[in-house]
């Protein structure tokens, strides 16, 4: 039963790879516990990553998000789910017309091209090494398909590019150059080139959450660790990095707490929800 006022009830918000996992992408016995004693206590828990929603179901279901209503905010803020109930909260999706020439910029340059349709990963090139790993990390098998641009007649809330980082950093600015005026282009890894709607980012779409179910900034608390977490950590009423987090993610924090392999949520957890 939550007792709590809305003012008092808090939305712990935590990045998966880095911040939620330790390095092994493992919940650790100690921060699956203060995270199931919260959500006894009647608060919320969201699980925000550039992941699909299929690669984040293994850990919503660890931390028993369907029983406390807890949220997913996939693909970087492209859609968010209440685990509760299944319903879209909230999505953000691509401009179709824009599919074509992604698909022309890939082949010319010899890129990776994916999307993502229900539990598979669509693959719109020649498989790479890079997608190989967002195939295991998410754990999702990979659907070749022979016409790409014909295929994806579907909503798209993401489209990921990959290729060798030195020259993913080129063609991260080349394809900014092109679509930033209707995209969100950047790397989430030096070889991931994430293409997303415009506008679209953890900060914003969880904003839209908040306010469906009555709260607000202050409520929230945010855990992450690379540039894709900045936009919540500066949003949150508390913006924390995590100690493996990259420079730039600190100096945006209020709090910079322990690391993901030293239990760093649990401090979080005990500090500001405790």
């Amino acid at each position: 039963m939550n007792k709590n006022s809305a003012k008092e009830i808090k939305v712990l918000v935590l990045d998966i790879d880095g911040t939620l996992t330790n390095s092994e992408k493992e919940i650790t016995p100690e921060t699956k516990r203060g995270i199931l004693n919260i959500q006894e206590r009647g608060h919320k828990v969201m699980l925000a990553s550039g992941r699909p929603t299929p690669g984040m179901k293994r850990y919503a279901k660890e931390l028993e998000l369907e029983k406390y209503g807890g949220y997913l905010l996939s693909f970087n803020g492209g859609r968010i789910i209440n685990c509760k109930t299944g319903e879209i909260v909230f999505q953000k999706i691509l401009p179709s017309i824009v599919i074509p020439g992604l698909y022309r910029f890939a082949v010319n340059n010899d890129c990776g091209l994916i999307t993502y349709l229900g539990d598979n990963i669509v693959l719109g090139t020649r498989m790479d090494d890079y997608i190989a790993i967002e195939s295991r990390i998410n754990g999702m098998p990979v659907q070749k398909v022979e016409n790409f641009v014909d295929f994806v007649d579907f909503d798209v809330n993401k489209c990921l590019m990959t290729a060798p980082p030195e020259r993913a950093e080129q063609y991260e600015k080349e394809l900014d150059k092109k679509y930033g005026d209707i995209l969100s282009i950047y790397r989430s890894e030096p070889f991931f080139i994430e293409i997303m709607p415009k506008n679209v980012d953890k900060a914003t779409s969880l904003d839209r959450m908040l306010s469906t179910v009555g709260l607000t900034r202050e409520n929230a608390i945010c855990c992450g660790d690379g540039f894709n977490d900045m936009t919540m950590i500066e949003y949150a009423g508390v913006g924390v990095a995590m100690g493996n987090a990259q420079e730039a993610v600190k100096e945006k924090a209020d709090y910079i707490t322990g690391s993901n392999d030293d239990d760093g949520l649990v401090e979080v957890i005990e500090r500001f929800i405790l």
